[in-house]
């Protein structure tokens, strides 16, 4: 029997539901497996629909991050005196030159 779903993961199950189903994960197959009264029950997961929702995982955990170190800076910089308040100048960075020894052939 396999079990074809659209999505990789309906549910996150813990140790206490795997325990209980008696399943196996095979995490390098993205396949859980478990016994049925019809025999072996196989869930299948997607590859690139698991690399697309690990990327975007990580997206949105360096866009939380940066919201979180602008939060505690905005919070800092309301406890500092406004008299001690400095703002720095931006600058630029300068692309590197090639030197004039190293010239494409």
């Amino acid at each position: 029997m396999v079990a074809d779903f659209k999505g990789t993961y309906h549910a996150i199950l813990g140790h206490p539901s795997l325990t209980k189903f008696m399943v196996v994960p095979h995490y390098t197959y993205l396949e859980l497996k478990m016994p049925t009264g019809k025999g072996i029950l196989t869930i299948r997961g997607n590859v690139y629909t698991t690399y697309t929702y690990e990327e975007e995982s990580f997206r949105v955990t360096k866009v939380i991050d940066l919201l979180v170190r602008m939060a505690e800076t905005t919070a800092q910089a309301a406890k500092t005196p406004s008299d001690q308040l400095e703002i720095l100048e931006l600058q630029t960075r300068r692309k590197k030159s090639k030197s004039k020894e190293h010239k494409e052939i």
